[in-house]
This record gives C-alpha cells, sequence and structure tokens, in this order.
C-alpha cells in the first residue's frame, strides 16, 4: 500500500500545537501530531492559569498583544465555559507604591477600553475600609483597584484541542517523539519512537511544524541536525500552592518593590494558588523544579501583604515550568516579550518548516490563526478561519451556562451530590452526561479511589483523553493530586497499568 502523505505534521503536543492541529483539521488538511510526552506535560500546564490581557504588559508597550488577548478573553470564554470562567483581580494600592494611581488608572482604562470588553464587568474603584476583601490583608490600603480577566484550566483546554482534532480526523499520538526529519522528494521524512512500545514508525508530510514549546531549538539541532540554533529564551516560572488564604472569589494582584507582581488565587476550592517568578533557565526543560530562592521570594512577597504569613510549612504542592519566549535580546526575564513569531523556512521545491517561537495561553486561538495564514501560502489554502464561533468539546452551552449545567446534571443524576456534580461539570461539562451514562447511584461508577474520583471517571480519561498513568489523571486531567494520599494515587496506578484501555479515535 503507499504510505499516506498528510499534509501538515505537527512537532509537539502543547497548546500551541494542538491549537494549530484542531484549526488545521478543521479546514480540511491532513493532520499528524507527535508528543513526546503527554500532552499539556511542560509548560501548557505550568502557567499562572489566566486568561488576561496581560497587565503588566502595557509597561513595556506590547499593545499589539494586549489588545489580542484582551479581545480574546470572551471568545475562549465562550468556547469553553466548563474550563473557562470570569475572575476579578483585586489590586491593592497605596501612596508611596511602585506605581503612581495615575499610571495603575491609565493602564486599567485601556484595559477596559482596549479590547472589546462585551460580557466582562468593568473596572471598579474599592474602599478598602470597609470592603471584606481587605479582611485577609494588612491595614496598609484605603483603596483597591478591581479589573476582570479570565481563569483556565490549562491542561485540560490542551487535551481538549486534542480530543477534538482527533474527533475531526487528525491523527493524534502522544509518547511518541520525533527523532528525525530530512527532506526527500519535496516531502518531509519523519522518523518517529513510541517511548513506551520502542516501535518506530516513519511519517512523510508536505509541510512540518515545530511547536516544541521550550524544545524548539532542541528539536532544531537534534531533530534537523543544525549546529545553530538560538530562538528561545528559557524563562523558569515557580507556583506554590497552600491551603486557602482568604474566603470569596476574588484574586489579588500584589506589586513588589522589585517591580514585579505575583497573584494570589482562589484555587481548587480549599487551596491558594501564587506565582509567578521569572528567571533565566538554562537547563534541560524537563527537569526544571522550584528552587530554595523562588520558594523564599513567593513567601515573602505573599506574607508583605496578608495579615498571616505565608510559611514554607504551608505549601501543599509547588509546580515549575519554562516559558519558551522569544529571544529579543530584553536585559531582564520580566522583561522579555511574550508575543510570538512564526518563521517559515524552505527554498522553492523543499518541504517548507515553521517554527513556533513563543507565544500564551490566552493567545493561542490566533496563533493557531496566523500559523494556518502561512501554512495556506506555503502548501495551499484549505477552509476557511472556524475557531472564534466554535466549542471546544463539553462546551456547548452558554458562557454564563455554567449553574444552569449543574442543575442539569443534578436533575439527571440526582445521587450526586453538588460538589461532585460541579466538578464534573467543570471538568467535563456536557460531556460528563456521557461519562456518568446511566448511572443511577454510586455504586454504577465503580471503585472509588478517593475524593469522589470514581472508576468511571478514570475509564472515560483512558478511553477518550489518552491518560496511562496515574499522574496524567491526578495532574493534568483533573487536580487530584491535591487531595489523594500516596496509598491512594498508587492503587489508581496499579489499577490502570492492570486496564490498558483502547483509545476511542
Amino acid at each position: 500500500m503507499t504510505q499516506q502523505v498528510h499534509d501538515i505534521f505537527v512537532i509537539g503536543g502543547g497548546i500551541n500545537g494542538c491549537g494549530i492541529a484542531r484549526d488545521a483539521v478543521g479546514r480540511g488538511y491532513s493532520v499528524a501530531l507527535a508528543e513526546m510526552n503527554d500532552f499539556a506535560s511542560g509548560t501548557s500546564s505550568g502557567a499562572t492559569k489566566l486568561i488576561h490581557g496581560g497587565l503588566r504588559y502595557l509597561e513595556h508597550y506590547e499593545f499589539r498583544l494586549v489588545r489580542e488577548s484582551l479581545m480574546e478573553r470572551e471568545t475562549l470564554w465562550a468556547m469553553a465555559p466548563h474550563i473557562i470562567w470570569p475572575l476579578r483581580f483585586v489590586l491593592p494600592y497605596h501612596k508611596g507604591g511602585i506605581r503612581p494611581a495615575w499610571l495603575i488608572r491609565l493602564g486599567l482604562f485601556l484595559y477596559d477600553h482596549l479590547g472589546g470588553r462585551k460580557l466582562l464587568p468593568p473596572t471598579a474603584v474599592l474602599d478598602m475600609r470597609t470592603d471584606p476583601v481587605a479582611r485577609p490583608l494588612k491595614s496598609l490600603f484605603t483603596k483597591a483597584f478591581e479589573y476582570s480577566d479570565g481563569w483556565v484550566d490549562d491542561a485540560r483546554m490542551v487535551v481538549l484541542n486534542a480530543r477534538d482534532a482527533a474527533d475531526k480526523g487528525a491523527l493524534i499520538m502522544p509518547r511518541t517523539m520525533v527523532v528525525s526529519a530530512k527532506r526527500e522528494n519535496g516531502l518531509w521524512s519523519i522518523d518517529t519512537v513510541d517511548t513506551v512500545s520502542g516501535k518506530g514508525v516513519n511519517y512523510r508530510a508536505r509541510m512540518l511544524v515545530n511547536a516544541a514549546g521550550p524544545w524548539v531549538d532542541f528539536v532544531i539541532r537534534g531533530v534537523f541536525g543544525r549546529n545553530e540554533a538560538h530562538h528561545v529564551r528559557l524563562v523558569q516560572g515557580s507556583h506554590i500552592v497552600v491551603k486557602r488564604k482568604f474566603e470569596g472569589e476574588r484574586a489579588y494582584f500584589f506589586q513588589n518593590p522589585d517591580n514585579r507582581i505575583i497573584f494570589a488565587i482562589p484555587y481548587e476550592n480549599d487551596f491558594t494558588l501564587i506565582g509567578t517568578t521569572d528567571r533565566d533557565y538554562t537547563g534541560d526543560p524537563k527537569d526544571v523544579k522550584i528552587s530554595p530562592e523562588e520558594t523564599d521570594y513567593l513567601c515573602r512577597c505573599a506574607s508583605e501583604y496578608f495579615r498571616e504569613p505565608v510559611r514554607k510549612e504551608d505549601i501543599v504542592w509547588t509546580y515549575s515550568a519554562v516559558r519558551p519566549l522569544f529571544d529579543d535580546g530584553a536585559s531582564k526575564a520580566q522583561e522579555a516579550t511574550r508575543d510570538y513569531v512564526l518563521k517559515v523556512e524552505g527554498q522553492d521545491g523543499e518541504a517548507p518548516l515553521m517554527n513556533i517561537f513563543g507565544g500564551k495561553l490566552t493567545t493561542y486561538r490566533r496563533l493557531s490563526e496566523h500559523a494556518l495564514e502561512k501554512i495556506g501560502a506555503a502548501i495551499g489554502v484549505q477552509g476557511v478561519p472556524w475557531t472564534a464561533g466554535s466549542h471546544l468539546p463539553g462546551g456547548d452551552f452558554p458562557a454564563q451556562g455554567y449553574e444552569a449545567e449543574v442543575t442539569r446534571l443534578r436533575t439527571r443524576h440526582p445521587f450526586l451530590t453538588e460538589s461532585h456534580a460541579r466538578r464534573l461539570v467543570r471538568r467535563y461539562g456536557t460531556r460528563a452526561a456521557a461519562l456518568l451514562g446511566e448511572a443511577t447511584g454510586l455504586e454504577d461508577l465503580g471503585r472509588d479511589f478517593g475524593a469522589d474520583l470514581y472508576e468511571a471517571e478514570v475509564k472515560y480519561l483512558m478511553a477518550h483523553e489518552w491518560a496511562t498513568t496515574a499522574d496524567d489523571v491526578l495532574w493534568r486531567r483533573t487536580k487530584h493530586g491535591l487531595r489523594l494520599s500516596q496509598e491512594q494515587a498508587a492503587r489508581l496506578e496499579e489499577y490502570m497499568a492492570a486496564h490498558p484501555a483502547r483509545m476511542a479515535g
């Protein structure tokens, strides 16, 4: 049989790679994607988990990026209202602070008016002498500014893009490493290895997209065999998670004396997420972890604001990731551009290559559209832009319809507690119904691994979302790793190893 030639082969299963694959297959291109680990196992699950314009980027005159990001907030919210929702941020202010009030007001005015805001509420000024939001903070502040951005379950956004791409016909291959790629007879010849079985497979494609994130230069050197490759600046960002520091659903934006900022955000109901740091990184991205200095920094900065100090012993989890920022020569890690750069290579008659540098969660959909413009110019246009009005799997309900969806699920399955139902809708949206099937009681959901994680959910994640290890389930498809004991996690790992699932599509 003649080997299939794909139009596009994507290297990298982070948000940019999965976003490009989904957009491309939806336009009619034949697409294959290889990810050497699990989806979102690198940068895309190590973010501060915000869909935001980037208020601080205004200080670096990144107006194009901020405007595009602001415009994307409500587009993405409408695409995936189960995993994306609005979040109000409180920015405490006192005279003599890092930034004058007029500068903050100007930035927030631009924030309100630059991006076509429709549903998100506008900026407000809070009286910190009377507003309950001041209670967790030291009595340094008489005023605060409040503005809107969005929250996202980052790892789920990645896997849902992969799921939708597969549903539309793309060949999606996690745990598949690209070991070499070379041009032959006007096509790319791509050698891959399954990292679990060790089996090697060759693919051919008309165009290759390198969306390997922090590994993009590694791919250029190792897969393409080039000596020169220094396009990205690797910047480490680390976060700490502590037991809940404050009540309510609003988040805090803290300005630090070193001119950097950190967020304190409600996280998974019972916790507070604090981050991020910004420092250059020179090692292998897979080895990144929080440093003692970063831990001290985040505890110290948060303690400058909270009445109750944040101590190392309060930390229940940490995570770190490496951001692959385009190297624009900025002097400080926090000043390096968060914008993205797409570079297409290839002489006439050669199969084209596109390298993706930079980017962030909020702009992934627009990055994908821009990538498809360049792909169309290189190998021929197919289809039209379509993702702006689409839904990610499970997100086919109104942007403000989460509560109604929870009620609908509990009406259909009255045995669910409210917290269980809310969590299922947050993870799976309308697809929670498929996960539960015809269940009429908890006994129909199978084994309980702890914290309302049942066998039915694990089976669903294995069959529909490529989960093969306990870490896939506990730290990327869900955040149950915060709640299960080591013994419970070990029992889950044993179960998954003993019950391998056949992927649906």
